[in-house]
């Protein structure tokens, strides 16, 4: 059962990719995901809506139908720890959807995009904290780190846990 903390770091996400505010996430929410993400930053829209398109299947997949509350999240997410491969490969995906340069690592400001992509509106994400050996950027393996951290993550100190910022 998902503890207080995964329930506080999941409704943040949830709540904010709930375009119409409905209590469920469902296709169009994801894509009006990806509209914003690609307002933002421009881009490959392509890319972004594979990945954001490819996260929603496998959500609606995992949940067993195509409108999924925030309950169905929080049983999915209790099935994280036995299967990290799953949260890696889709940390992996959103990398490279974040690496806007192509350089192999996220920048602060790449970061502060998808936050901001992700959740609807400008927040601190407070990277320093984030980037664990303080060189401005985080790598591949980082990025993995962090996004298992907040999604099969339960500890309140784990850096991973602010991902989307302050829980």
């Amino acid at each position: 059962m998902a503890s207080d903390l995964q329930r506080r770091k999941v409704s943040v996400v949830f709540g904010a990719m709930d375009a119409n505010s409905d209590g469920y996430l469902d296709e169009s929410d994801f894509r009006a995901l990806t509209a914003r993400w690609v307002s933002l930053r421009g881009g490959d829209e392509e890319l972004l809506s594979g990945v954001m398109m490819g996260w929603w299947a496998t959500l609606a997949a995992a949940a067993g139908q195509d409108r999924v509350t925030v309950d169905d999240v929080l049983s999915i997410v209790d099935a994280l720890p036995r299967s990290p491969e799953a949260v890696t490969a889709t940390a992996n995906a959103m990398f490279g959807a974040v690496d806007e340069n192509r350089d192999d690592y996220v920048s602060r400001e790449e970061y502060h995009a998808m936050i901001t992509a992700w959740l609807g509106h400008d927040r601190d994400a407070d990277f320093a904290a984030l980037d664990s050996d303080g060189d401005g950027m985080l790598s591949r393996e980082e990025f993995a780190g962090l996004w298992l951290e907040f999604w099969a993550g339960d500890d309140a100190e784990a850096a991973g846990t602010r991902v989307f910022g302050p829980v």
